[in-house]
C-alpha cells in the first residue's frame, strides 16, 4: 500500500449536487482513452465530503457495450498491478465470459498493458486501469489490440450530476479545478464558493485560517474564509 492521500470538498454553493473526482492525464495521447468519474459523493450546501486513496494500480474491464460519454463503467474484475513487475495482462472471451489471464512482467516499465486476443468481439466490452480500487481510464476493447496506459497521477474535481464510473465529457466541463499536491503534502481541500468558483488549498492552511477566525467570531465556519 502507498501513501494515503485525502481530498476534502467544501460546498459553499447553494446547490445539492454530486462532487466527482477524476484524472485527466495530458500524457495519454490516445483520443480513444476516456476519463472516468473516479470517485463521487453527494454534498448539500455548507457541508463537506472527503475522498481518500493510495497510488495502487489495477487492471479493470466492464461489459459496457459501445464506450461513449455518459456510459457507466462498472468493473467486473480489478486485478492489482505493479508498474514494473506485473504490468502486462491478457484479456480474453472464454466461452462467452470475459476474463483477464496470464499476468506477467511487461517489456515497458511504467506502462500498464492489456493484450486483447482474437476472441474479443467488437463494441461489447471496455478495458482500462484503476487506482485505489476504482477505474480511472478506459478504452473500447478490440480483438488483437494491445491497450497501453502510462499513468502520471493528477487530480481534478467538478460538481454536478455524476455517477461513479461514468465516462466524463472532459471537453465540455466548464467548472472544474485541478488539485495539485505539493511535495510532502497529502491532504488538500477544494472549496466551491457561493458564486460557484473554486479555490484549492492545503488542508492545514484551511484549518489554520479557521482557528484564527474563531478567535474573533465564534460563529465562523470551517472553509468559509478561503
Amino acid at each position: 500500500m502507498g501513501v494515503n492521500y485525502t481530498l476534502i470538498f467544501q460546498n459553499n454553493s447553494s446547490n445539492l449536487w454530486t462532487a466527482a473526482v477524476y484524472q485527466n492525464d495530458p500524457d495519454i495521447n490516445n483520443p480513444d482513452v476516456m476519463s472516468l468519474a473516479w470517485f463521487t459523493k453527494a454534498a448539500a450546501p455548507t457541508t463537506n465530503v472527503q475522498f481518500g486513496w493510495t497510488i495502487d494500480y489495477g487492471f479493470v474491464w466492464s461489459e459496457t457495450g459501445t464506450l461513449t460519454k455518459g456510459v457507466v463503467f462498472t468493473a467486473s474484475q480489478d486485478w492489482p498491478a505493479d508498474l514494473t513487475t506485473t504490468n502486462r495482462v491478457g484479456f480474453t472471451d472464454e466461452n462467452s465470459a470475459f476474463t483477464f489471464q496470464n499476468q506477467v512482467e511487461g517489456p515497458l516499465p511504467g506502462t500498464l498493458s492489456i493484450v486483447q486476443d482474437n476472441t474479443i468481439p467488437a463494441d461489447t466490452a471496455s478495458v482500462g486501469v484503476s487506482m485505489s480500487g476504482s477505474g480511472t481510464y478506459a478504452v473500447q476493447a478490440q480483438p488483437n489490440i494491445t491497450a497501453s496506459f502510462t499513468p502520471h497521477p493528477n487530480y481534478w474535481i467538478t460538481f454536478g450530476s455524476y455517477i461513479q464510473g461514468e465516462v466524463m465529457d472532459i471537453g465540455q466541463l466548464t467548472n472544474a479545478a485541478e488539485v495539485a499536491f505539493p511535495a510532502n503534502v497529502y491532504s488538500m481541500t477544494a472549496i466551491l464558493s457561493a458564486t460557484n468558483t473554486w479555490s484549492v488549498h492545503k488542508t492545514s492552511d484551511v484549518n489554520a485560517r479557521f482557528l484564527a477566525a474563531r478567535k474573533s467570531d465564534k460563529q465562523a465556519l470551517w472553509g468559509a474564509d478561503c
